[in-house]
């Protein structure tokens, strides 16, 4: 799809607590846009942060951004809602859910970025409607608002003329796609390259990342061992005898610990590195499905769709026609 005449208003709602990223994060995505399209002569964004009041207001990080008053504001395309760690504060200001119930309906499009979907089931913008938040906030948010579909597992959905991020960073996945929506596949990988980020696609990808899961159970006894696995994922004997080796502990004491410490046998957590591993490498590599595999310890493409099987429920090749950030 290719932008229209004129320059599309992003409007960026802000308020006091909100999360610094949750808002710049988007508004890079779609000022690198803009330039990419001023380079071909073409039209791209406009981009105003606003507030109830207008003025300053402080970021739960303590910076203070100058807004505009949201009632000066009228023809606008896209409105994007920052979340906020102070979730339920926030939703005590009606004048702001009133405000978004009124304004949704002249955007094309409304968009938020992790605890944002809040704001928005607060206005009845995501009733009957599937969405995500953060990961850790969805068993609140489910319990909430019962009439909204919770997909806790999503980078983002997108339910037309609604979209919902999970945490954080999620928030430039969604950017990236909009900005793929409007400006087409090329631009969008330009900004990808500028700000050296993948482009995600629609649906699919997993919040959570096995990896930082290994690394964060037990810092103290196991996080140089699992730096150190990630490492030699392409080795063969990475058996619990070679993985106490490297602990320095007996091979019992160490099966036995590493489980206590980390819910896992040490041979499911190299699994489930060396799944993580494969899914970057198919998400962003030319190589062959079968030099993956070994690369990644499993041996062979056999072994590795056995695994993606049982974890994803789809094929590595599947994952990679879903996933691969290669045009």
């Amino acid at each position: 799809m290719t932008m229209e005449a004129k320059p599309r208003l992003i409007l960026f709602l802000a308020y006091e607590g909100m999360g610094l990223l949750d808002l710049t994060g988007p508004q890079t995505v779609f000022w690198s846009a803009s330039e990419m399209m001023r380079k071909e002569g073409r039209p791209g964004y406009v981009r105003q942060t606003v507030s109830l009041e207008g003025g300053l207001v402080r970021t739960a990080e303590g910076t203070e951004l100058r807004t505009t008053p949201i009632g000066e504001v009228q023809d606008f395309d896209t409105i994007i809602v920052p979340g906020s760690l102070q979730i339920e504060a926030v939703l005590e200001k009606h004048g702001l859910i009133e405000w978004l119930k009124r304004a949704s309906h002249r955007a094309r499009r409304t968009a938020s970025v992790c605890a944002g979907a809040f704001l928005l089931a607060e206005a009845g913008l995501l009733d009957g409607r599937r969405a995500v938040t953060h990961w850790a906030m969805c068993d609140d948010f489910a319990s909430r608002y019962p009439q909204v579909d919770v997909d806790s597992n999503a980078i983002f959905v997108r339910q037309d003329p609604i979209w919902t991020s999970a945490g954080v960073s999620a928030g430039i996945d969604l950017a990236l796609a909009l900005v793929q929506e409007d400006c087409g596949r090329d631009v969008a990988m330009q900004v990808a390259r500028q700000l050296v980020i993948y482009v995600k696609r629609p649906g699919g990808q997993s919040q959570f990342s096995e990896i930082l899961k290994v690394q964060s159970e037990d810092t103290d006894s196991f996080e140089q061992l699992n730096l150190w696995i990630e490492k030699n994922l392409n080795q063969n004997d990475l058996t619990v005898e070679r993985l106490a080796e490297q602990a320095r502990m007996s091979p019992r004491n160490f099966a036995r610990r590493y489980k206590e410490r980390t819910g896992r046998t040490p041979a499911k957590a190299v699994e489930i590195l060396r799944l993580e591993a494969a899914k970057r490498m198919l998400e962003t590599s030319p190589q062959n499905v079968d030099h993956i595999a070994r690369s990644c310890g499993f041996g062979d493409e056999e072994h590795m769709r056995v695994t993606f099987q049982r974890h994803l429920g789809v094929s590595p090749r599947d994952y990679r026609r879903r996933f691969s950030t290669i045009a």
